[in-house]
């Protein structure tokens, strides 16, 4: 049985996860694209008999990225995950049909994340998340948990959209937490105390 090779990227102009199954065979060739049914943005896979020259409409900056991918990396094995330089973030998957369909999730979450701060900058990375990250605070400050070096037990909170900021009421200084994914969270339920670096007094 001919082997299937799966292949996604968010279109970056309708922001519609787009999927497509193509045949090693199929794949190499010569060159293949996968089209968004919007018909606006097409992947396009160039193969030269050892590289794949790859065209990616990229729905996490809007942007076209080229990359040369060797090409036992697409047709076999696991597959590959192609990143966004602007961002790090991946922006297409290439293989296994369960690992790309997994993937593709995902990033269509990131991707309608990325896209509601720009829509809205005061927007919140993840609401979960950063409801639950003032939670814990509050508990945490509930059993007198936060403190500055300089000795205040004063501080004020400044939510930003991926982190939250606790401010010594007295010397100004300054702890940010990360508050847009799960291992932040993570982090912050480990900790039974926070102290914010100010400067200690003698």
């Amino acid at each position: 049985m001919e082997e299937k090779r799966t292949i996604g990227y968010i279109c970056p102009k309708c922001g519609a996860a787009v999927i497509a199954e193509r045949s090693a065979f199929a794949l190499s060739a010569g060159t293949a694209a996968v089209i968004c049914d919007c018909g606006k943005s097409k992947l396009v896979l160039d193969y030269d008999g050892d590289t794949f020259h790859v065209t990616v409409p990229c729905g996490i900056c809007g942007g076209e990225h080229t990359a040369r991918v060797d090409a036992k990396a697409i047709l076999t094995g696991r597959g590959v995950a192609l990143t966004c330089p602007e961002t790090r973030q991946y922006c297409c998957l290439m293989g296994e049909d369960g690992r790309v369909s997994a993937g593709m999730r995902e990033l269509a979450i990131t991707a309608d994340k990325i896209k509601a701060r720009e829509e809205d900058p005061q927007a919140f990375v993840d609401n979960v998340i950063m409801y639950e990250i003032l939670s814990e605070l509050k508990d945490i400050a509930g059993r007198g948990g936060i403190s500055c070096a300089c000795g205040c037990k004063q501080y004020n909170v400044e939510v930003r959209p991926g982190a939250v900021d606790l401010i010594c009421g007295d010397c100004g200084a300054k702890l940010r937490l990360d508050a847009a994914t799960d291992d932040d969270l993570d982090r912050l339920c480990c900790r039974d105390r926070l102290e914010i670096p100010g400067k200690r007094r003698d």
